[in-house]
């Protein structure tokens, strides 16, 4: 069992479920209410990573994060280090690809919002950051929780833009997806499969922890 590679990508589905709850909040609600030119192109550049093959979308990270690039030397310029084979340049491919995982089960949540509740907010006297945190976020978290649930589970899953970007340094770029993969090639099987159950059990896990808050919640609603 590979534990640095199992460690990292816990680390890194942490970091971006954490990063892109408050933009899929922010992002998935200005799309569920908002009305302006350009919307459904936004919603299909928001969903490119659905279908573009991740070893494409890991090609263009790699030449826009290179260390000859502008954004590459930028990086270098503020903190002294590359972005391409690095922790941060996988958290950076790591958000960009789960960003339709995040925001589309969060727009969904929010346009399933009424209204009239909103609006009947508002005329109580209710700040928009009040009816925010106490009418538009209980009512869509079911949908906030679902998106967590994806993004963490797809993160620890990704295999090929973690491998063009980060490749497979061991301790700071090697995945868990990767270490199996590694590990497959070396003819290892039974390595490969006590890290892909594990894999399996902590996907299962975060899974059915989202089924069982979202049935709890939803009961609470129903008392209430």
């Amino acid at each position: 069992m590979d534990w640095p590679a199992l460690r990292l990508s816990l680390q890194l589905a942490f970091w971006t479920m954490l990063i892109l709850l408050p933009l899929g909040i922010w992002i998935g609600r200005k799309l569920a209410w908002s009305r302006f030119r350009g919307k459904s192109l936004v919603e299909a550049l928001l969903a490119l990573p659905l279908v573009l093959p991740p070893t494409v979308l890991g090609f263009y990270l790699l030449v826009v994060l290179a260390a000859d690039s502008p954004v590459g030397r930028l990086y270098h310029e503020l903190f002294g280090a590359q972005l391409t084979f690095s922790f941060a340049g996988l958290l950076v491919a790591s958000l960009l690809f789960n960003l339709p995982f995040a925001i589309q089960p969060m727009q969904r949540a929010f346009e399933a919002v009424p209204r009239e509740v909103r609006e009947a907010a508002r005329c109580c006297g209710l700040s928009p950051w009040r009816v925010l945190r106490r009418i538009e976020l209980p009512l869509a978290w079911p949908g906030i929780l679902s998106a967590l649930v994806l993004t963490f589970a797809h993160t620890l899953g990704e295999f090929g833009v973690v491998l063009m970007v980060g490749g497979s340094i061991p301790g700071e770029t090697r995945t868990i997806a990767i270490a199996i993969y590694d590990r497959v090639q070396a003819f290892d099987d039974h390595a490969a499969g006590v890290m892909s159950a594990v894999l399996l059990l902590i996907s299962l896990a975060a899974i059915g922890l989202s089924y069982f808050a979202t049935a709890r919640l939803a009961r609470s609603q129903v008392h209430d």
